[in-house]
């Protein structure tokens, strides 16, 4: 893993308080949006396809952290839009920090050298760097030239400056395993911390649907990718569990847990995740987690969620599978995921007439944006 230790001990002893204290349902971490606009427009996003008023929106320093303070999780991941537009994201990094909460900063890294000097180097604090595979794939994925260069160039700038650093990749369709090895490779070489990996998801509003993986194709994906690591003997940090990364590879069943990784934006408490944009907010964190219908939600439960494995909803789910078969989860970390074999089995669909289905495919045709003339109540 590529986790340090004190972040490691921090977050166990945290989860082990909570289930002693015989709580099932708690954060681990929590994602703050402090605003949706940024200065890409990738074809797989569908947090930027707001109208303009509400991309121009910004939360305050004081609703950031008292957020914060209502959920308490330990780790913190600011995501956007890009962050690094919000002129006061270095008081809420600093207020974090004096938190103790564990932050990873994610961005495009193309502001990076232009504010990195407003922040300083901790062990609670990390840059996420958003690197989608080598130059031409992650250009392509950004949809624009150069990107990947800038990255680069910001990730060793802030390693020359002691900061800690991880890189968080998406991975699409069309990406053939030896090139995601060669990507994995060349983020060891760099000396960034780990890799966060997910597949990416269907949003709705994304403004390309043909570029998202099926979960089948997601596991298949996957364990071809770990297989070529095994066959070069490489050994790639992640920023995840062991059981996650075993989820991926199609061997583990799990369920969501998204009241594991909740999200606060500038329209509220998210319901139910990062992810389901359309789905109402609550106002407060306390609300977000007595009222959201949580048995709503799921693989085979809600059709939006057929094709999901993202870390934000399932990386809680291999967390306490990990806690509570750790013999299991110590032969994952020492050997890998398994690369070949059966898959476990999709979790039955339980909505509908759709007794044989395991994912739902929006037409891209369906796919419209929002127009300036929406109103705040329609998200």
């Amino acid at each position: 893993m590529g986790i340090p230790l004190i972040q490691q001990t921090t977050i166990a002893q945290y989860i082990l308080k909570k289930k002693l204290s015989g709580q099932k349902r708690y954060p681990l971490a929590m994602m703050l949006e402090p605003l949706f606009q940024c200065n890409l427009a990738c074809a797989g996003c569908g947090k930027i396809d707001q109208p303009k008023e509400i991309l121009q929106k910004r939360m305050s320093v004081e609703q950031a952290l008292a957020a914060v303070d209502e959920c308490d999780a330990p780790v913190v991941s600011i995501p956007g839009g890009e962050p690094l537009i919000h002129k006061d994201l270095p008081k809420i990094v600093e207020g974090l920090i004096e938190r103790k909460k564990f932050v990873y900063l994610c961005t495009n890294a193309i502001l990076m050298p232009k504010h990195i000097d407003e922040y300083k180097p901790s062990p609670y604090f990390t840059w996420s760097v958003h690197l989608d595979g080598l130059e031409k794939q992650h250009d392509k994925s950004v949809c624009m030239d150069g990107v990947f260069e800038k990255a680069v160039t910001a990730i060793k700038l802030a390693l020359s400056k002691g900061f800690r650093v991880t890189v968080n990749c998406t991975l699409f369709n069309s990406e053939p395993p030896e090139e995601v090895a060669d990507f994995f490779d060349y983020a060891m070489e760099l000396g960034v911390e780990g890799i966060t990996v997910s597949p990416g998801y269907s949003y709705q509003h994304a403004p390309r649907q043909d570029v998202f993986l099926g979960r089948t194709e997601s596991k298949q994906l996957f364990r071809d990718i770990f297989k070529v690591g095994k066959e070069r003997k490489r050994k790639w940090a992640f920023n995840q569990s062991a059981m996650f990364m075993d989820f991926i590879a199609g061997n583990q069943a799990y369920q969501c847990t998204p009241w594991s990784n909740p999200t606060y934006n500038i329209f509220g408490w998210q319901k139910p995740c990062y992810l389901l944009v359309d789905e109402g907010y609550a106002k407060t964190y306390k609300e977000l987690m007595e009222e959201t219908e949580w048995e709503k939600y799921g693989v085979g439960i809600n059709p939006k969620c057929d094709n999901c494995m993202a870390h934000c909803g399932f990386e809680g789910t291999a967390v306490n599978d990990m806690f509570a078969h750790p013999l299991k989860a110590l032969k994952v970390s020492m050997f890998g995921p398994r690369t070949d074999g059966p898959m476990a089995p999709d979790l039955p669909v339980k909505y509908g007439n759709r007794a044989d289905a395991t994912a739902i495919h929006i037409p891209i045709s369906s796919i419209q944006r929002r127009t300036s003339t929406t109103t705040d109540a329609n998200h």
